[in-house]
């Protein structure tokens, strides 16, 4: 990670679960992260708790709905102004809404589609494009992804959740192969845990608590911590190393 300290990561969705412990770790090895969420508040303390702590790099907090492509292209514009651009892409921002294929309303499917999907889609643009402009060659795009990226899970609740995590996993193999034909040796990665115990679960459920504290109880789950471990690796590979997906599950868990 020497060669990263420095150096400027964005990291979207780092208010809370797997984007803020990503944010701590990448600032505890020395980069300049910008950390972005609807609600800063959180990524504030955390930015306070990094530098309590000593660390060498530096948290700065940045409020942006992602489902809107202006703030998107405000937020790169504003990180181009002040910390000239991005060398570090991670795309963690994503979230499930209880809307079956047979039942679910269209209002959920589209706000699945915008954040998971096009907003993923949308920042590896503009940071590939930051990269670009500085003659940045040795970037990284990583992509947290899903378990339901790569199987189906039986429950109707996350069947439309699990087809925009599959987007997740064409999207950076596309993303690799245009990066190649690029002639670049910046890399593209997609992580790919399954059951993280994190506010996801009490989110999606958010009308049945008991059901999202059941999901974390049944097994002994991953924590946000071991992503951020993932994510470190991954940027820690020597550059002529492309790891392409990183798939990590709890050992207990059956699929």
């Amino acid at each position: 990670m020497e060669r990263w300290k420095g150096r400027v990561a964005l990291v979207t969705g780092a208010s809370v679960g797997i984007g803020a412990a990503v944010a701590r770790a990448l600032v505890q090895h020395g980069m300049r992260v910008v950390g972005c969420a609807r609600n800063v508040d959180k990524i504030e303390k955390l930015a306070a708790e990094c530098q309590s702590a000593g660390y060498s790099g530096t948290l700065i907090p940045y409020k942006c709905d992602l489902s809107n492509e202006e703030e998107i292209l405000s937020m790169f514009s504003a990180i181009k102004t002040l910390h000239k651009g991005v060398d570090v892409c991670i795309n963690n921002a994503g979230l499930a809404h209880n809307e079956p294929l047979l039942s679910g309303k269209t209002e959920g499917w589209r706000n699945m589609i915008d954040v998971n999907v096009l907003a993923l889609s949308i920042c590896t643009r503009e940071a590939y494009k930051s990269m670009k402009e500085r003659n940045v060659d040795d970037g990284h795009i990583i992509n947290i992804n899903s378990m339901g990226g790569h199987r189906m899970v039986p429950s109707a609740d996350e069947h439309f959740y699990c087809a925009t995590k599959y987007a997740v996993t064409a999207l950076t193999e596309g993303i690799r192969q245009e990066l190649r034909e690029a002639n670049t040796h910046i890399r593209a990665t997609c992580i790919s845990p399954g059951i993280v115990e994190t506010e996801f679960a009490f989110r999606h459920h958010n009308s049945d608590p008991e059901k999202a504290a059941a999901v974390y109880e049944s097994i002994k789950c991953l924590k946000a911590e071991d992503i951020a471990s993932a994510v470190t690796f991954v940027l820690s590979a020597p550059p002529h190393v492309q790891i392409g997906d990183v798939q990590m599950r709890p050992v207990e868990q059956v699929s």
